[in-house]
């Protein structure tokens, strides 16, 4: 979708005559950012497709095919789970190895999927961390789905990237956790063993209307969605069982709190 979007776009210009220094012109944007979208090296912001349908008059055409070639950056396998979050008025979610996708800062979510991508060419890891930090968008519009996030205290241990990146990022779950709709706790190691200790990195439970409890399940290399009445009530028992073993919201901030101190890049001693 990401190739035919960049088609279309030098498509409609060559049927106007245009060159690519007089569309930027017109549009206002970056020639060089719309050179990387003709060859599919990069997707446009948000605002370029109305920009271009009216440019070229093509009626919401660019509009459509960025709604879904915005989802390109996501493996097959997760795109029906990005879909169904999409549609969910309450997500609930236990993560043991990493900052949850819809609470990353661009900065932490770059690094952690250099990590888990190192071969892959800038561009798609470029495209990855957008489409990351795009999921985020329906959090802070108008009725945003009900969410209720438990980290793993390893979450805020694990160092990636530099002391600053964690430390910002930290600052970042906090101010999350104030928003109404957004509920944070941290399950510490104290707990013990949980029900997840040998299961799932990430256990998701959706909320969708009209339809069943969904439950998505993934691990360091596959994920699994689950739609059957019994594995889906387990999933929820287990997830009941973590939220009543994890720290209460507010000393779940303290502990983030403390995380940032150890977060905080240190001086250098003054000569």
């Amino acid at each position: 979708m990401r190739d035919l979007f960049g088609a279309e776009v030098r498509r409609h210009r060559e049927k106007n005559n245009m060159s690519l220094r007089r569309l930027a012109e017109v549009l206002n944007y970056s020639k060089s950012h719309l050179a990387r979208i003709e060859t599919a090296e990069s997707l446009p912001y948000d605002d370029l497709p109305s920009s271009l349908d009216a440019c070229f008059g093509t009626d919401g055409h660019f509009a459509r095919l960025h709604a879904v070639a915005k989802k390109e950056p996501f493996p097959g396998k997760y795109r029906r789970v990005m879909e169904i979050e999409s549609r969910a008025t309450v997500i609930e979610s236990f993560v043991s190895g990493t900052v949850h996708g819809l609470l990353q800062t661009p900065e932490f979510a770059e690094r952690w999927l250099r990590c888990g991508h190192p071969q892959a060419p800038e561009a798609e890891i470029e495209a990855m961390v957008k489409a990351r930090i795009d999921r985020q968008a329906r959090l802070s519009r108008p009725k945003p789905p009900r969410c209720w996030f438990i980290l793993d205290e390893a979450v805020l241990r694990r160092r990636v990237g530099r002391p600053e990146l964690m430390h910002h990022q930290m600052t970042v779950l906090i101010e999350r956790a104030a928003a109404p709709h957004i509920t944070l706790q941290v399950l510490p190691f104290t707990a013990g063993e949980h029900p997840e200790l040998l299961g799932s990195s990430q256990l998701d439970l959706y909320t969708v209307p009209d339809q069943p409890l969904v439950v998505y399940e993934e691990g360091s290399r596959s994920g699994t969605i689950f739609e059957d009445r019994d594995t889906v009530a387990k999933c929820q028992e287990s997830y009941d069982l973590l939220r009543a073993m994890a720290l209460s919201p507010y000393d779940s901030e303290a502990m983030i709190r403390a995380a940032m101190e150890d977060w905080t890049p240190c001086e250098p001693p003054r000569t």
